[in-house]
């Protein structure tokens, strides 16, 4: 992972409390926790051991239970 450049926001005492980061950084942060969180959804499935089902049946069984 590329190092981000960070920048503190402090209160009066000069305790951090926020930081700012540049968009191109938390963009890119947020694709790699979505990347991450893609993984760990495969990994629950694959523990679980279930028979894999195609995504067009997911889809139509998904939108079954949507209420219109």
């Amino acid at each position: 992972m590329a190092k981000v450049k960070e920048r503190y926001l402090v209160d009066d005492n000069g305790k951090r409390i926020g930081v700012v980061i540049d968009i191109e950084d938390y963009q890119r942060l947020l694709q790699e926790i979505e990347e991450l969180e893609s993984i760990r959804a495969y990994d629950t499935a694959k523990a679980y051991g279930d028979e894999a089902i195609p995504f067009e049946q997911s889809v139509t069984e998904i939108e079954s239970y949507s209420i219109h």
